[in-house]
């Protein structure tokens, strides 16, 4: 059917003894799209990939992948994707066409229909001069992109990574992303999960999970909107005084963590020049700036991604 969703989750919960580690999550993913996986360690993220990708089992809810159904129908699930996961998986003893060659036997391919995609493979990705070099001579950023060339070996439809940046530098990352982009201009749907807000933001979607829940599912930019305005750090010794006399003088909501008050405001460039006509001895520096994906965050859940406590103080 064309109206399919490449994947779809549907009220999915898993309980590991008493605790929930995904509480009811919902939502789908149409066929081409480039979707992040948001949230902080603990937030259900690895508990989502396992299930997607049938190494775990729900406790209840479903999840389908090209409409085959991930506990009925692994099999079928496992032949539509391809997956990265976050520790290598490379043979670092072997090659890269070893690596290639020995996954591609895995899937049923051999002589010279897999030499071709092999060669396919290691072209598109940038790892063909390196083909001939073990594994272990390779940086992070190359091991990647044959992580990446192995997984699309057998031409999966759903690309599934977890936290695939892991250990890679700025600019191996951006080359990631840019890889992983071209993949959905060919079709391929791509989900990857990350605690990274610029990776977040370079995708077509984002979901974000916080503590096992879904809280918001959308575009980047309507993220970003949905907040308006503008927002305001402060940079003080005492941020939680500052915020609670902010809050009570302006009547904004402010948060107060790690030497910083942070607020938004629809029109916060206006009201800098009140804040610093009185508070100007207890501020250090201001920043002002459009909301960013970790606005987004912060504005959803009350705290930081890297946080585990922030003090949020209404008036």
């Amino acid at each position: 059917m064309p109206d399919t969703p490449a994947v779809l989750v549907d009220s999915l919960t898993r309980c590991f003894g008493s605790r929930i580690a995904l509480d009811a999550v919902s939502f789908d993913v149409a066929s081409g799209c480039l979707l992040a996986l948001l949230g902080p360690n603990g937030s259900g993220k690895t508990t989502l990939f396992s299930i997607l990708t049938t190494m775990l089992a729900p406790t209840s809810g479903r999840a389908e992948i090209e409409g085959f159904d991930v506990s009925s129908r692994p099999d079928a699930v496992r032949r539509c994707i391809g997956v990265v996961f976050q520790h290598p998986a490379l043979d670092r003893r072997l090659t890269v066409r070893e690596n290639l060659r020995h996954h591609g036997h895995l899937y049923g391919l051999s002589g010279a229909a897999l030499n071709r995609r092999i060669t396919d493979w290691m072209n598109r990705l940038a790892v063909a001069d390196r083909a001939d070099d073990l594994v272990d001579k390779l940086s992070g950023g190359l091991r990647r992109r044959a992580e990446l060339a192995k997984a699309l070996l057998h031409q999966p439809r759903i690309l599934i990574l977890d936290e695939p940046s892991s250990g890679l530098d700025p600019a191996a990352r951006l080359s990631l992303m840019e890889s992983l982009r071209e993949l959905t201009r060919d079709g391929v749907t791509v989900l990857l999960t990350t605690h990274l807000m610029e990776e977040a933001d370079r995708c077509d979607q984002v979901a974000v999970l916080d503590r096992g829940k879904l809280v918001a599912h959308d575009t980047p930019d309507s993220l970003k909107r949905s907040i308006g305005g503008d927002v305001l750090t402060l940079k003080t010794k005492n941020p939680v005084e500052l915020a609670k006399q902010l809050s009570e003088r302006f009547h904004v909501p402010a948060e107060a963590w790690d030497g910083t008050v942070r607020l938004e405001h629809p029109r916060g460039h206006e009201l800098i020049a009140g804040i610093l006509g009185s508070f100007a001895r207890e501020i250090e520096s201001v920043t002002v700036g459009k909301p960013t994906i970790e606005d987004v965050f912060v504005h959803l859940t009350g705290r930081r991604l890297t946080d585990s406590v922030s003090l949020v103080l209404r008036p």
